[in-house]
């Protein structure tokens, strides 16, 4: 039964990641809000850092830089380690650079959804706010259905798809230690992380915004210096990696004789799932930040993108083809990390990753759900009742467990299926409503050039009925 499920869901997965589907869609929409924005990802780099350090309007709301971590909890993750491992083992090492390609195209992207789900969020009667791409698609274009499918989707992404391959992933951390034992390890792990992930998704959102922005600006730290340690250990061969990693991503002629198995697919695919720039994902948390403009969220959400992708992925690359341990498809996963990593750093590699896995994971899963509780009151248009959300938190807590104990062929190829039909819903939409989103860039700017503070008014764009901007 699982494998016929597991098949059907594959060849689901492998239709959507055609060439002129989910990758033609998230290069194009990419490049185009690249140029409409004038190269925003690197002409205001700057100014997204400044504004991540800004206090929110109102005492007590969640400020940018919490905005930020929930969503950067949820981009950073497994996807990181393993997804760059795997992306690496199966489609070579110029799968490093349309991973970045995706991060660098993405951020114009990641602009636009933030700063359109700033524009149409909605007050939430407790003094806070909730948005997303599920909002605007209501809003904006008047199409609440489109709006219910997408909620939907997006829960099913995360609850199922991403937190059981985070929990997946975190358990297959621990295949190469003595103490591993296939018919029970698993078990152990998922119920440990399974009852440390219900202590806090049963404590409420704000409990989350606060451990994820403890967690995440540590483990990313502590990963990145790291890395960087075992790049100057192996410093003469970095020149070599780099030529590789270009000189592979150029090599179109494997690539199109068979592009399911491409660096340019696993680039993407992998891309995608470690950012998720373009999904709609991160918009949710996007909309709750209390800014004075919504440009600075989309901003702060471009930043996130690059944090994760040219920072931490490109960490993990860099420690594995410095480390000298050819990849092989046999070793994707978190095998390669490992066996990297123990070449490099001797018994501490190993160790080093099950707990940067660990960590990783489990901000993982906690932001994951973040932004499933919002988009579950958009379907149900209030708050769910407290027994009903009760269930709610329980059954994505024995998804967790869940996660730990399939296989990974199922747990990769559920995760990939259902953020490509995130993709091929949201985009679409923001390049429908692109032109609203780089008209509160351009109000964004004029207001920077006047030395102002910005602040937003949606009649001064020409955008009426929201309910925060009037």
């Amino acid at each position: 039964m699982i494998d016929k499920i597991d098949s059907v869901v594959k060849a689901i997965g492998g239709f959507l990641y055609q060439p002129y589907i989910v990758p033609l869609f998230l290069i194009v929409a990419g490049l185009y809000f690249t140029i409409r924005t004038g190269l925003i990802q690197f002409r205001l780099f700057g100014e997204s850092i400044h504004v991540v350090a800004e206090k929110p309007k109102e005492k007590g709301s969640i400020s940018s830089f919490g905005a930020l971590m929930v969503s950067t909890a949820s981009r950073v993750g497994t996807g990181n380690i393993v997804g760059v491992s795997t992306a690496i083992c199966l489609g070579g090492f110029g799968a490093v650079f349309w991973m970045w390609v995706v991060a660098l195209l993405g951020g114009a992207s990641a602009f636009i959804e933030s700063a359109l789900a700033q524009v149409y969020k909605k007050k939430d009667g407790k003094g806070g706010c909730v948005g997303g791409p599920s909002y605007y698609m209501e809003q904006a274009l008047h199409q609440r259905w489109l709006g219910v499918i997408f909620a939907v989707v997006l829960i099913l992404t995360y609850v199922v798809g991403y937190n059981m391959l985070a929990s997946y992933n975190l358990q297959d951390a621990f295949a190469g230690f003595g103490f591993y034992a296939k018919g029970r390890t698993p078990y152990i792990i998922g119920a440990i992380l399974a009852v440390l992930f219900a202590a806090c998704v049963l404590g409420g959102g704000k409990r989350l915004t606060n451990i994820t922005g403890v967690l995440v600006p540590v483990m990313g730290v502590l990963y990145i210096l790291v890395s960087l340690v075992v790049i100057f250990m192996n410093i003469k061969i970095f020149p070599s990696v780099i030529a590789n990693i270009f000189r592979d991503a150029f090599n179109f002629k494997a690539a199109f004789s068979g592009f399911a198995g491409s660096c340019i697919m696993w680039g993407i695919k992998r891309g995608l799932y470690s950012n998720e720039a373009g999904m709609g994902s991160a918009p949710n948390a996007a909309a709750t930040a209390d800014v004075s403009h919504p440009a600075k969220q989309g901003l702060v959400q471009m930043l996130s993108v690059f944090i994760d992708t040219l920072l931490i992925c490109s960490a993990t690359a860099f420690m594995c083809l410095c480390s000298g341990v050819e990849p092989t498809a046999d070793a994707a996963g978190a095998a390669y990390v490992q066996a990297s990593m123990q070449q490099a750093l001797g018994n501490f590699g190993p160790i080093f990753i099950a707990v940067s896995m660990s960590l990783f994971a489990f901000t993982t899963l906690i932001g994951n759900y973040y932004y499933c509780e919002g988009c579950l009151k958009y379907i149900l248009q209030r708050d769910p009742s407290k027994a009903g959300m009760t269930v709610f938190r329980l059954a994505a807590t024995a998804l967790v467990f869940v996660g730990a104990i399939v296989s990974a062929g199922l747990a990769w190829d559920t995760a990939d299926m259902l953020q490509g039909t995130m993709v091929i819903i949201n985009i679409p939409v923001i390049l429908i409503l692109g032109n609203k989103g780089l008209a509160v860039l351009k109000d964004y700017m004029r207001q920077r050039k006047e030395g102002k503070n910005p602040e937003f008014h949606a009649a001064d764009i020409g955008i009426t009925g929201t309910d925060y901007w009037n």
